[in-house]
C-alpha cells in the first residue's frame, strides 16, 4: 500500500464557497382554514377555491394537517401546491378535538395559516338542514336545533380566532363566492376564460355552447375549386370569408354585443363560457370567424382559447 497522499480532486476554494452559499429559499404555501357551522355554506367555499387553483381537502383530520404542511414546504422550490385551503369541522369528530394545539404547533413552527370562519342563523340553518332533509352531524337523537347548539359551543373559541367571519345568512350561492374570492383576492382581476371552437351542424351542436353563432349566411368557399381543399386557417380561405360583404361587421358587433354578457357571467360568477361558431361542414367559414372573433376578444384583454372541433372529418 503506498503512503503518498491522495490526489487533489476538488479544486481548492470549493468548501469555502458551498459555505457561503445560501441554500434555496422555498417560499411559505398560503394556507386557509375553512370551518364553522354546518350548513353555512362550507362546501360551496372550498368549491370556489378550487375553481381559483387552490388545493382543496374536505372533512381533513387536523393531525393531518400538520403532516400535509410539511409535505408542502419541503418539497422542491416551486413545484407542488402552494395554496392549501382544507376544510376541518365537526365532521371530524374526536379528531377535530386536536385542532387547536394543531394550529399551535403551526404557529410556533413558523407556518402561517388564516382561518375562515363560515356562520349563519340558526333559523337558517334550521331551514337548509330541512331542505336537504339531512340530520345535524351532532344532532343524535334530538331535534336540529340540539345540533347547532351543540356545535356553537364547540365553535365558540374558534369563532373568536377567526381572521375572516362570514355570515351567509342572506347569501345565494354567487354572494357567497364573491365574498370567498375577496377573502384570497391577491390584487389579480377576475378571470373569464373564453373558448371559442368552430364546428359543423352536419356533425352536431357542442354539448357545451352558451352561445352558437351560424356563419352559413356567408358565401361557401367549399364551392370555389382553388379554395376547397384548404381550410379557415389557410389565408387564401381566410381573405375570402372576411372579405365578403358584412363578414367583418358581424364580428365587430358581435363582439360588441357580447361585452355586457360575459361582464354579467364575471358577475355572475361564471368563470367559463364557450362560444361555438357554426358553418355546413366545420372547414371553412366557422374556422375563419372563430378565429377572427377570439382575435377581437383578445385584444380587448380576454383570455381566449381557440379549437377547431370538426377539422379534417371531411
Amino acid at each position: 500500500m503506498s503512503d503518498e497522499p491522495s490526489p487533489i480532486t476538488v479544486p481548492a476554494g470549493i468548501p469555502a464557497l458551498e459555505a457561503a452559499t445560501e441554500a434555496p429559499h422555498l417560499s411559505q404555501p398560503q394556507v386557509l382554514i375553512i370551518t364553522g357551522m354546518s350548513g353555512a355554506g362550507r362546501t360551496r367555499a372550498a368549491a370556489v377555491l378550487e375553481d381559483l387553483d387552490w388545493y382543496v381537502i374536505d372533512n381533513l383530520p387536523a393531525q393531518m394537517l400538520t403532516h400535509l404542511v410539511g409535505m408542502l414546504t419541503s418539497g422542491p422550490a416551486g413545484a407542488g401546491a402552494q395554496r392549501l385551503a382544507a376544510v376541518i369541522d365537526v365532521r371530524g369528530r374526536e379528531f377535530f378535538r386536536d385542532l387547536s394545539p394543531v394550529l399551535q404547533g403551526l404557529r410556533e413552527s413558523g407556518v402561517e395559516y388564516r382561518i375562515l370562519f363560515l356562520d349563519a342563523s340558526d333559523e337558517v340553518l334550521v331551514r337548509r338542514f330541512e331542505q336537504v332533509r339531512r340530520p345535524h352531524p351532532l344532532q343524535g337523537q334530538g331535534r336540529i336545533l340540539d345540533g347547532i347548539a351543540e356545535e356553537r359551543a364547540i365553535l365558540a373559541d374558534l369563532r373568536e380566532r377567526a381572521d375572516t367571519l362570514i355570515d351567509t345568512s342572506e347569501l345565494n350561492v354567487h354572494d357567497l363566492a364573491r365574498e370567498v374570492r375577496s377573502v384570497v383576492a391577491s390584487g389579480a382581476e377576475d378571470v373569464l376564460r373564453i373558448s371559442v371552437v368552430s364546428f359543423g351542424f352536419k356533425y352536431g351542436l357542442p354539448l357545451d355552447a352558451d352561445h352558437v353563432v351560424d356563419m352559413r349566411f356567408l358565401s361557401n368557399p367549399y364551392w370555389i375549386t382553388e379554395l376547397r381543399h384548404l381550410t379557415g386557417r389557410d389565408a387564401p380561405v381566410r381573405d375570402y370569408v372576411l372579405g365578403l360583404p358584412g363578414a367583418i361587421t358581424f364580428v365587430d358587433r358581435y363582439v360588441d354585443a357580447l361585452e355586457p354578457v360575459l361582464a354579467g357571467y364575471l358577475h355572475e360568477e361564471k368563470r367559463y363560457v364557450t362560444i361555438a361558431v357554426g358553418c355546413t361542414g366545420g372547414k371553412h367559414r366557422s374556422v375563419a370567424v372563430s378565429e377572427a372573433i377570439a382575435a377581437r376578444l383578445r385584444d380587448r384583454g380576454h383570455l381566449v382559447a381557440v379549437s377547431a372541433r370538426d377539422l379534417g372529418k371531411e
